[in-house]
């Protein structure tokens, strides 16, 4: 099970952002797929609760769904990001199609960031997206859609990685929502623990 991406994947597309470089002790964590009033809100909580930042990649379906919600991302002081407006893949799917549905989703997500769904994403459709946005991958998944692994697994995914410049992955959604409510404190934990902190990413 890979949870850091493999390095012939980074080369093979070397204008995303996989990792922020610094000298800080920062890392970035980053929620995909929401908002959802189910999961963010409890997200947004904890991340209060350590005066931690992080990024959001919304699904701008939901934010026309919750524009409130979403207006709530950005008051406590988070980044959020473009990911698609009904959570397209790219392959198999005409680049023109893709990238209107990613217009669409500019018209309620205004950010220079943006992730790919499922991280299918096709050189032409990344080539274009890549004039407007800074693509943002990850250094470190926690699979938190996957239910079979479980919120303790999902940790372990995460933390022996923590460290300063590394990119997370989690989702606030419905879905991932029994394994996030698990995993995420006990991050937030380890990252306070190791004298870290997380911010939004701002480029």
């Amino acid at each position: 099970m890979l949870i850091k991406p493999p390095k012939f994947i980074k080369r093979l597309y070397p204008n995303f952002i996989w990792n922020i470089e610094t000298d800080d002790n920062v890392l970035h964590l980053t929620f995909d797929d929401g908002p959802r009033p189910e999961v963010t809100s409890w997200v947004l909580d904890q991340l209060d609760r350590y005066g931690a930042k992080a990024t959001f990649f919304c699904i701008a379906k939901n934010v026309e769904m919750f524009p409130d919600l979403y207006a709530e991302i950005l008051r406590r002081g988070h980044a959020v990001g473009n990911h698609s407006y009904s959570h397209v893949k790219g392959w198999g799917m005409k680049a023109g199609d893709y990238l209107q549905d990613v217009e669409m989703a500019a018209g309620f997500i205004h950010s220079n960031l943006y992730r790919p769904p499922y991280a299918r994403i096709t050189p032409d459709q990344a080539r274009v997206l890549s004039e407007r946005y800074n693509i943002v991958m990850w250094s470190i998944i926690s699979r938190d859609y996957n239910r079979r692994l479980g919120g303790r697994g999902c940790a372990d995914n995460v933390l022996p990685y923590l460290g300063p410049g590394e990119i997370i992955v989690f989702h606030d959604s419905i879905k991932c929502a029994q394994n996030l409510w698990y995993a995420l404190p006990l991050v937030l934990d380890r990252i306070y623990e190791m004298g870290l902190r997380s911010d939004r990413i701002d480029l």
